[in-house]
């Protein structure tokens, strides 16, 4: 049965950071004691960086067991490695760099690659080389970070667009509208197959398309992107601020 989603609403963008951290923490800890090791995909943006600075501070970097932590990307654009607009070259600034993350624990999305399809291909059997899952069966990632886009899009899955309609493989080339417009996306295959699934959203700006998305008024709303998240057998958590959750009724808030 699809998961139904928690919202959590924060007073502040110190209060978000502090509640989207403690909750990764507490999925961290879950996965190392059952597993062994906790597995993340990471998500760009700018509301990501927020978070990945709070991980990176003196207040949080010790409640992690990060030699056991893995991280991989939920999606890339088709850019090199130090380009700015590398969701890699924004993590490894606020994230691996600042904690000392081995080199062998993250998994990049190479988006320089002549090649997209291949190098989708070579992502996918990464994941599943980290993950041990078999061929033909989608992994179970521990937690995967998103965001939410002014269309509706999340990862680099754009409404209308090809890599919509791809379940059965990992990852797969994806196109953006506009900037950069080839791209690297993990699957709504995975993405509902995951243990978790924490969208993170601030600002005003985002308000209107959460209410579409939290609470759709029409079939245009459920078909947007972001509204076919829904992990199978997993929980899924929306992190907003008040700004970004001002336009839904306040029953749904916490």
């Amino acid at each position: 049965m699809p998961a139904i989603p928690d919202i959590r609403v924060a007073g502040s963008v110190q209060d978000w950071a502090h509640q989207a951290a403690a909750f990764i923490a507490s999925v961290s800890e879950r996965a190392i004691l059952a597993n062994g090791r906790f597995i993340m995909a990471l998500s760009g943006g700018s509301t990501p960086k927020t978070l990945y600075q709070a991980l990176a501070s003196p207040e949080w970097r010790g409640r992690f067991d990060w030699t056991k932590i893995y991280f991989l990307f939920g999606d890339e654009r088709c850019v090199p490695a130090d380009h700015p607009d590398s969701n890699f070259n924004m993590a490894n600034s606020s994230l691996f760099h600042p904690l000392s993350i081995q080199a062998d624990h993250v998994f990049r999305m190479r988006g320089e690659g002549e090649d997209p399809s291949a190098v989708a291909m070579e992502y996918e059997q990464a994941i599943r080389q980290l993950t041990g899952a078999r061929p033909q069966t989608m992994p179970r990632i521990d937690l995967i970070l998103l965001g939410l886009g002014d269309d509706g899009h999340t990862a680099s899955l754009f409404p209308g667009t090809v890599a919509m309609q791809e379940t059965e493989k990992i990852v797969t080339p994806g196109e953006a509208p506009t900037g950069i417009r080839t791209r690297l996306t993990l699957s709504l295959g995975v993405l509902n197959q995951a243990a978790v699934v924490l969208f993170l959203v601030m600002g005003e700006g985002k308000a209107d398309m959460v209410r579409r998305i939290l609470e759709p008024a029409s079939d245009a709303d459920r078909s947007l992107p972001a509204s076919k998240i829904a992990p199978e057998s997993g929980q899924l958590v929306w992190m907003l601020d008040q700004a970004a959750a001002a336009g839904l009724t306040r029953s749904l808030r916490k």
